[in-house]
């Protein structure tokens, strides 16, 4: 699952990035209000963390564009501002909860969890299926043949990405921004011993074997003509 974060503070932007990777999520993190808007407008999200207090554009702002435009995924306020008459505004222009700093990271994740379970419109919406793998979002659960895999937090971010990209070729520039959030570096084989692993559990017992390289190109998970 996919979420953004708007948060201009440099070191609270860093731990919750690292904290919700860790977790599994793919994460967004912009530090400037109308960034933030761009992306809430023109990218796909599950869910957004928003700061207040913005350079740029605030997030009541950011807010009211994304319900205005029709966006009815979880919005998550975090901000310093615990004043009762706060906490009501942004219930009102359609936020889905509200964390007052400092905070305990285990309750964010906690509340982002509930967050992702109430803002599904049904089960299945959270479950990507391929022949007969079968991941589940909220559960965290990769089974295939309903055989239980085990993936690492890692593992489960990039087969999500192939999964969700199913039949196209996805070069390892933009594997790495989005599973590694770091430039791709042809000097590391970081991406390849990951692939490696992830065919190991997911194709090596099974058929048909659904990833596939792209020589020269990338990697792309599909079903086998």
């Amino acid at each position: 699952m996919k979420i953004l974060v708007v948060e201009d503070e440099p070191k609270t932007g860093d731990y919750l990035k690292q904290g919700l990777v860790e977790a599994g999520y793919v994460v967004d993190l912009v530090r400037d209000g109308l960034d933030g808007l761009h992306l809430a407008l023109n990218d796909s999200y599950d869910l957004a963390v928003l700061d207040v207090m913005l350079p740029g554009v605030d997030g009541w702002r950011i807010l009211q564009e994304i319900r205005k435009a029709g966006l009815d995924f979880p919005v998550l306020f975090l901000t310093a501002r615990d004043h009762v008459d706060d906490r009501v505004k942004g219930l009102e222009l359609g936020a889905d909860d509200y964390l007052v700093k400092p905070f305990a990271f285990t309750e964010l994740l906690a509340r982002v969890r509930t967050l992702l379970r109430r803002g599904s419109k049904n089960k299945e919406a959270d479950i990507l299926r391929i022949a007969d793998l079968e991941l589940d979002l909220l559960r965290r659960r990769v089974t295939r043949s309903g055989k239980r895999i085990d993936l690492t937090a890692k593992e489960f971010a990039l087969l999500e990405l192939l999964m969700r990209r199913k039949g196209e070729v996805l070069p390892r520039s933009l594997i790495a921004s989005q599973v590694w959030d770091m430039n791709f570096d042809s000097d590391t084989n970081v991406i390849e011993v990951a692939v490696r692993r992830l065919r190991a559990k997911v194709d090596d017992d099974f058929e048909p074997k659904l990833i596939r390289t792209a020589r020269g190109m990338g990697y792309v998970l599909e079903v086998p003509e």
